[in-house]
């Protein structure tokens, strides 16, 4: 894509976040109908009705370029030449709960030669403190439009890490195990409940450091962005299933360090 037409996908990218954070705070305090409840996740009516909402709102702008969701996947998105991968909803469970951490996820990818996907645009928005986290490749990331950079923190001890925990067993007790060897090298760790807000935090400086051994690409797409442009490393690994990536993200200075703890 032209990188005119870029900017125009930021822009709508951008005005479909917002548009969905508008309907998160809209319901914050109402009653939530659950679609599905599971032992470690939640479906609302809220995630399906945000996705549509996006899609519609994208669709306006780029009626072509099909999304690959949550909530639900266009058909022949794997071979298009360009995507929109979204999350209309990243942290659930918080927002189920009451808790204002839950954050709109939006990244447009373009289709390599290779069958690979690039992320060119990122949007990130936190509708309860009115954050836009956006990032367009080749330039920086900004958070409402003031360019921003990670952190320059070296040390573990100094260091705030996120883990994220996963929703199989496996993953599970690895998350546990990381939890037991981090609390004790690292100034503080925090388990926040939103993967594309950690990215941010990441990009932003608020964080040093994010991992979680098993969440899906609509969670880190946007994110991983913002980290790269923000003079991060994103350390996105896919992994075999559907859409699953494993995440050791930080802000380029720790990563011998974790590492060694990994």
């Amino acid at each position: 894509m032209k990188n005119t037409d870029l900017k125009r996908a930021l822009r709508a990218a951008t005005g479909a976040a917002r548009a969905a954070g508008a309907l998160m705070r809209t319901h914050r305090r109402r009653t939530k109908k659950v679609n599905e409840a599971l032992h470690h996740d939640i479906k609302l009516e809220l995630d399906v009705r945000s996705q549509r909402l996006i899609t519609r709102s994208l669709a306006a702008a780029f009626p072509t370029i099909p999304v690959l969701g949550e909530e639900g996947i266009d058909a022949g998105v794997e071979a298009a030449p360009a995507r929109w991968v979204v999350d209309p909803i990243d942290g659930t469970v918080n927002y189920a709960y009451g808790i204002p951490h839950a954050c709109v996820s939006i990244a447009l990818q373009v289709r390599l030669p290779d069958g690979t996907h690039r992320t060119d645009v990122g949007v990130v928005y936190d509708p309860f403190v009115d954050d836009l986290w956006t990032a367009l490749r080749g330039s920086v990331t900004r958070l409402n439009g003031r360019p921003i950079h990670v952190s320059r923190r070296r040390k573990l001890e100094e260091a705030i890490v996120s883990l994220g925990f996963a929703k199989n067993d496996d993953s599970l007790e690895a998350t546990v195990a990381q939890f037991a060897a981090f609390t004790r090298k690292v100034r503080k760790l925090r388990i926040m409940g939103s993967a594309a807000l950690a990215f941010a935090y990441v990009a932003d400086g608020r964080f040093d450091a994010y991992l979680e051994r098993g969440v899906r690409l609509w969670d880190v797409a946007a994110g991983a962005l913002l980290v790269e442009c923000a003079g991060g490393e994103p350390g996105c690994e896919d992994l075999p299933g559907e859409h699953r990536v494993r995440v050791t993200c930080h802000n380029g200075l720790l990563g011998s360090s974790l590492a060694q703890l990994l």
